[in-house]
């Protein structure tokens, strides 16, 4: 009796406790943000369970694990359980779900076996997920989980120093919760192990062979010192309660051993209670820190998978490839970039909607590293800057391994249909599905042309209204008695108080004030809001409204603007939340009253409509690349009449979704690739100076995309046009004029310097380029300033013909940013567009019309002369002349008109001849798309 040895429980699991603790602290000192939590869901609240949860919920307390009891009702179906299990399967900042057992009376042993392996695997601390049992029983595997008793009969055992391997033990007991797992354990520590159970004969003799014995049959003192074989290893896993008179309770606990006889033969023996029971709970801690490093660790190293592309030497029409590609399931992907399942909201099987609560939830994060593609000035075909975009991330995601997120814009039908085509990118770096993305998307372009248009039909209403009504008819219809009562909508509550009048009733108005209120007397003549349709219709440009006999002659010439160019698009593009579309909806200005006063959507009681139509708008849309790798589109406001970039809100989701936690390592930073429309000195300069001061944003490099072709064009090569074919300029080595559109670049590259941008020049390789012109531009960008210039194939090759460029993109951006603005915002409006078009096209100077000058005193007057200035103008130049080509200067720019966007929150001239609604060519791509007759599949989109 002296020489056996009590195995204490309790000091044991004080330690483990410790140890969990330390090591939770030790974690969250590298990484702050690492919080393990338990989540225990409990039906009913029995004495018994309520005690068990209390007491690990202590115990969670003390080594520092965030603790959550749901508390169901004890009548919680099954299926009620298990719809709550799965949304904490779901939340990434729970690290283990336990299930209190046992449930309602109601529900039997097939309906507990359904809730406990509705836990997913990966969060099942208590180990009891048929997954983890699996494992566990087999050599081959390990569980993610073992139980947490039997883990403690083995830790006990461990203990002792006995060693495990080559011993005889024996296992009393066959429950799932203790005997079964405990047997798995032993024969894998290589013990040799007999499982005896009640029916099991000659009981005494098999206990007296071993040399360790576990215990868990839940009879009191059951085995007998005498059956212990001296020496032996006693693990009493059992707790029961006897009659004690002595006990003020009058009961006592004891297990399944007879303690006090077999004392007297084991060399180690467990006591009754602190044995077994403290293990299980410290056990249970260790298991829930466990998890939390693993899927912690999981989130930190999330990999996206890349499809694999099929190359062919002839590369095939970008829908043949786009076709021929199997895109992942967008569901899987969202899960591989580190979405949760609650801010995924699916659009079919390949496009999906993403919840702006993710900004939320990765608040803390480091922003991955900030890119700006744009370009050289183009030609009518476009110079790949969309391709490059593409295909630069799936080089960084798919062949570097980096995170890598390109923000595109949403193409609108006009180009889609017409002459340009889509906007998916092409060759073997491109979006897909392409017609999905070409077309209707999610409907967001369809929910701005509604909104737009309600706003358009809201003003001509109000006009008409107010022409055909006197004033209390006026104010009868907008405020309209009920039951004797009149009340004033939300909305009017903000036009009585721009107009002064504040806490009054709606029947105390003064004639005068309801004058006022119910007239905004619009002046027909300073319209600006324009009805908007996605297609090219040039015969929309101008119309006269209002020729039916019901408008009583109320007629007025108006005109259609193409769907992308509508203010409503730029505030989603510009807009940073949900609340502040809903203001900048609101603040959109249409036309002034005949006392000067701007007239707002709100001033129409319209602005909350319009936010409703465009709710699901704000979140952006997630697609992929011909390689798996994520692509945001969102927003589509053109750069030409528009300021021409995808929206604030994918690029912020993308940054914190490429970014890294507090403590991780620099080298697994991602990368965002967010286009600027057409060249630099459009979609870039308006992404810098307002997209960037709207967001807070500072981009770390852009790359400028340059073609052999469009250099050429620029040099004094023939004309590019659309459906003609190139000249031999064009297809065969021409350095000499080469080199004199080289002029073209070197002006973008140095103005994008004025930004304190670091410069990257992708040059984009077609076909018939020679080395030697190659060579040529590459070292004509160097020359110019540029940090890099790397020739890509990403066409012909995808991300593996981009490789090199994305390495120059990781070299460059390990600068630190020294981004700045181009203008004050302070300077006038007239002083803010001459800087632009000094600093940025090189120009002399500008010339306002009579009309555009009365527009800016207007605007200045009214207090909108601090808005940054988005300018409407060809793509084709420099200039607002698209027949000056290459590095025009000394030229002065005729600034026609200048339009009010209040709401997105700029200024944007006019210059020369621009439209703001395209029109169809001779020859528009319409005529190559159809359905194709045996697959349904869309043919002719490129």
């Amino acid at each position: 009796m002296a020489s056996s040895k009590v195995i204490d429980g309790t000091s044991i699991a004080k330690s483990i406790r410790a140890a969990v603790g330390q090591k939770i602290r030790l974690y969250q000192a590298k990484y702050p943000h690492f919080q393990p939590q338990l989540v225990i869901v409990q039906a009913g609240d029995r004495p018994d369970s309520s005690v068990y949860v209390r007491m690990k919920a202590k115990a969670a307390e003390e080594v520092g694990i965030k603790f959550r009891h749901v508390n169901l009702p004890e009548s919680a179906t099954v299926d009620e359980i298990v719809s709550v299990v799965k949304r904490l399967n779901d939340d990434r900042e729970i690290s283990g779900i336990l299930v209190q057992l046992p449930l309602g009376p109601h529900v039997d042993p097939d309906g507990v076996r359904t809730v406990t392996e509705a836990i997913s695997p990966e969060k099942d601390v208590d180990g009891f997920h048929a997954y983890n049992i699996g494992h566990l029983t087999s050599r081959a595997s390990s569980p993610l989980f073992v139980p947490c008793t039997p883990a403690g009969v083995i830790r006990l055992i461990e203990h002792t120093g006995v060693p495990i391997a080559g011993a005889e033990a024996v296992v009393l007991g066959r429950s799932d919760i203790v005997g079964n797992p405990v047997t798995a354990l032993l024969r894998n520590r290589d013990a040799t192990v007999t499982q005896c159970h009640s029916r099991t004969k000659r009981l005494e003799e098999i206990v007296k062979r071993a040399d360790i014995l576990v215990v868990a049959i839940g009879c009191a003192e059951f085995v007998r010192g005498s059956w212990i074989k001296p020496g032996a290893v006693v693990i009493d896993v059992g707790i029961n309660s006897v009659p004690d008179a002595s006990k003020k309770s009058g009961q006592r606990l004891v297990g399944d051993v007879n303690y006090s006889e077999a004392i007297a033969n084991a060399s180690y023996i467990t006591p009754v209670p602190g044995g077994v029971g403290p293990m299980t709970v410290a056990l249970l801690m260790e298991n829930v820190m466990t998890s939390a490093i693993r899927l912690f660790e999981e989130a930190l190293h999330r990999t996206v998978k890349p499809l694999k592309l099929n190359i062919l030497d002839k590369v095939p029409s970008d829908i043949e490839i786009a076709m021929a590609q199997t895109p992942k399931p967008i569901t899987q992907l969202a899960q591989q970039i580190g979405l949760l399942p609650d801010e995924v909201e699916s659009y079919g099987k390949y496009k999906a909607k993403i919840e702006l609560s993710v900004l939320n939830r990765l608040a803390h994060r480091r922003d991955g590293k900030y890119v700006v593609i744009s370009g050289i000035t183009p030609t009518p075909l476009g110079e790949g800057k969309s391709t490059t975009t593409i295909g630069l991330a799936q080089a960084l995601g798919a062949h570097l391994g980096r995170p890598a997120f390109a923000c595109v814009r949403q193409p609108s039908q006009g180009p889609t249909f017409g002459i340009k085509g889509g906007a998916a990118g092409g060759g073997y770096s491109q979006v897909i599905p392409m017609d999905e993305f070409n077309l209707h998307l999610t409907g967001d372009i369809h929910a701005v042309t509604a909104a737009n248009n309600l706003l358009a039909a809201a003003l001509d209403a109000r006009m008409f209204h107010e022409a055909t009504q006197s004033d209390k008819a006026l104010y009868s219809r907008l405020v309209p008695s009920n039951k004797g009562k009149r009340a004033f909508a939300p909305l009017m509550l903000k036009r009585l108080q721009k107009l002064g009048i504040n806490g009054i009733k709606p029947s105390d108005l003064t004639p005068e004030e309801i004058n006022w209120f119910a007239r905004l007397d619009v002046d027909p003549e300073t319209i600006t809001w324009n009805r908007v349709l996605d297609t090219n219709d040039r015969f929309l440009r101008r119309v006269t409204l209002g020729r039916n006999p019901t408008e009583q002659g109320h007629e007025r010439e108006a005109g259609f603007d193409i769907a992308v160019a509508s203010e409503c698009m730029a505030v989603l593009a510009l807009t940073t939340d949900v609340l502040d579309m809903r203001e900048r909806l609101g603040k959109m200005v249409v036309a002034t009253s005949k006392q000067g006063e701007p007239i707002t959507a709100d001033d129409l009681g319209v602005g909350g409509a319009l936010a409703v139509l465009m709710k699901d708008t704000v979140k952006p849309n997630l697609m992929q690349t011909l390689e798996g790798t994520p692509v945001f589109v969102h927003a589509g406001p053109f750069a030409n009449i528009a300021h021409g970039n995808s929206s604030i809100l994918a690029d912020k989701v993308a940054l914190k979704l490429a970014g890294t936690e507090p403590g991780e390592s620099p080298d697994r930073i991602g990368y965002v690739l967010t286009e600027g429309g057409f060249g630099a000195d459009m979609g870039m300069e308006k992404f810098c100076d307002i997209k960037c001061r709207v967001s807070g944003l500072k981009p770390d490099a852009v790359v400028i995309v340059a073609t052999t072709r469009a250099l050429k064009m620029h040099g004094g090569g023939p004309e590019v046009t659309p459906g003609k074919p190139l000249a031999d300029t064009y297809t065969k080595e021409d350095l000499v004029i080469l080199k004199e559109g080289c002029k073209n670049l070197q002006r973008h590259v140095q103005n994008s310097r004025k930004f304190g941008l670091k410069v990257i020049v992708g040059i984009n390789k077609f076909t018939s380029d020679t080395p030697a012109e190659l060579e040529l531009v590459r070292q004509e960008a160097l020359a110019a300033g540029a940090d890099a210039a790397v020739v890509s194939n990403h066409w012909a090759e995808g991300g593996a013909g981009a490789r090199a460029l994305a390495e120059a993109v990781v070299a460059t951006c390990e600068k630190e940013s020294t981004f700045k603005f181009l203008y004050d915002l302070d300077l006038s409006i007239e002083e803010k567009i001459n800087t632009i078009c000094k600093e940025i096209y090189h120009a002399a100077g500008i010339e306002l019309s009579e009309l555009a000058r009365k527009q800016v005193d207007t605007y200045t007057r009214q207090g909108y002369g601090n808005l940054p200035i988005c300018m409407a103008k060809t793509q084709y130049s420099f200039s607002h002349d698209p027949s000056l080509k290459n590095a025009p200067s000394g030229f002065t720019v005729p600034i026609r008109a200048v339009r009010l966007s209040a709401g997105a929150g700029f200024l944007y001239p006019i210059l020369g001849d621009m439209q703001t609604m395209p029109g169809l060519g001779t020859r528009p791509g319409f005529w190559e798309v159809d359905l194709d007759p045996e697959t349904g599949r869309v043919v002719g989109l490129f």
